[in-house]
């Protein structure tokens, strides 16, 4: 394997676990962070495996899957879409008080287990040669 492609796979894996450390210590707006960015640093690997270029250096989720001609089902589609959405106001929250309220620990822990659901569908990819 490619040793970029390696790279994003284990920051990705990485930032997963990021995502479940801050899960414990309730820190929720980063959980959501963190899972757009595990999805996007896999989908760096997917693309770069793909099209055999180095990936863009974009945070568009919708973007990288498209452009790396990879067909998901659709309720990881709607997670992928939903991760792509929150990825400005996480970063740049405009009320970071509003956004606190608005993400409970329930809602954060399924994004987090869908997360994990697309991100193990994502790793199946034959082009990724992983399981």
């Amino acid at each position: 394997m490619n040793k970029s492609i390696a790279n994003w796979l284990k920051s990705s894996q990485y930032d997963l676990k990021t995502a479940e450390h801050m899960l414990k210590t309730g820190r929720y707006i980063y959980v959501l962070f963190m899972c757009h960015l595990a999805v996007e640093k896999l989908l760096k690997a997917l693309y770069e495996a793909v099209l055999k270029k180095n990936a863009p250096k974009t945070h568009n989720l919708i973007y990288l899957l498209k452009t790396s001609e990879i067909e998901i089902p659709e309720k990881h589609l709607e997670t992928l879409e939903s991760l792509n959405d929150l990825s400005i106001v996480t970063r740049y929250p405009e009320d970071i008080d509003a956004m606190v309220k608005a993400f409970k620990r329930k809602k954060v822990e399924d994004y987090l287990k869908k997360t994990k659901e697309l991100l193990r569908w994502l790793k199946r990819n034959r082009k990724l040669k992983i399981s």
